[in-house]
């Protein structure tokens, strides 16, 4: 962490001198590429309302934990969106009902629940960071906490990522091969709960989904292959997660919808390449 900050602060720029500006680089740094990498397969699965639901539904996960008398409710959080998770992807296999009315009934009654119980005795104002979240107050502890989700995760996903992306295309064929489709979608649906889950804290639980999905989706619009995918989500996630970090800066707005603010224009910007490339090939 010293290392990164004297480096940081030896730029010529003046929010580098500020070290929750600096910490807060950091944080985008090791997020960008898990929030990246997690989005084009969430995005190639069409589970981008599985996450959303996922995000809103932590609102009981924070209430639970306040009755429990929890210090820090991220575990219990943690543990209803994974038991949420699991439910939502059972109900569906089994029952053979709508994947969307599932997540939506889901949600319906989680994000209820967490209102109820957050807001008994006039509370709730005390728990609305989680759903702005706030970027520039995270810690130390906080940062070390995604470096290890960024490597655990990050890398259950490379190790799986063609597993998963062949599940998501055809099913059928996946289990002609051999894989279980029951059981990654159990898998993927964890990683998903604890990337949403233990960024909810300063990407707010508005926003978390749309900085999951955007840089996928624009990836998407121009990629020539999954390699290109990936790499150019990536590079949108970062160059966004930056540019809004300092654009906030100036701006005194929140960082996390400054940063999705970013990433729309990125998006758009990669529809006019993708209208060019059409042009040029006709």
């Amino acid at each position: 962490m010293n290392a990164w900050h004297q480096l940081v602060s030896a730029l010529p720029f003046e929010w580098t001198q500020f070290a929750f500006m600096r910490t807060a680089l950091l944080a985008i740094v090791i997020v960008s590429p898990l929030f990246a990498l997690m989005g084009t397969l969430v995005i190639n699965n069409r589970m981008a309302f599985f996450s959303d639901a996922i995000g809103h539904a932590s609102l009981t996960g924070v209430g639970l934990g306040v009755l429990l008398g929890l210090s820090d409710p991220l575990w219990a959080l943690v543990a209803f969106a994974l038991i949420l998770g699991v439910c939502i992807i059972a109900l569906q296999r089994f029952t053979g009902a709508n994947m969307d009315a599932v997540i939506s009934l889901s949600m319906s009654f989680s994000i209820a629940l967490g209102v109820v119980l957050l807001s008994r005795g006039g509370n709730f104002n005390k728990f609305s960071h989680y759903l702005i979240g706030d970027l520039l107050s995270i810690t130390t502890r906080e940062i070390y906490q995604l470096l290890a989700t960024s490597i655990l995760v990050g890398g259950a996903l490379l190790l799986g990522y063609n597993r998963i992306l062949l599940i998501g295309i055809n099913e059928s064929l996946a289990r002609s091969r051999g894989m279980s489709a029951w059981w990654t979608q159990m898998l993927f649906c964890a990683a998903i709960v604890m990337v949403v889950t233990m960024n909810l804290s300063w990407v707010g639980i508005l926003i978390v989904n749309s900085m999951l999905i955007v840089p996928a989706a624009g990836a998407r619009n121009i990629a020539r292959n999954a390699g290109q995918y990936v790499w150019i989500a990536v590079g949108i996630a970062l160059v966004s997660g930056v540019a809004g970090l300092i654009a906030s800066f100036y701006a005194n707005t929140a960082t996390g919808a400054t940063i999705v603010l970013v990433s729309m224009g990125c998006f758009v910007g990669t529809l006019g390449m993708k209208a060019a490339r059409s042009r040029r090939a006709a």
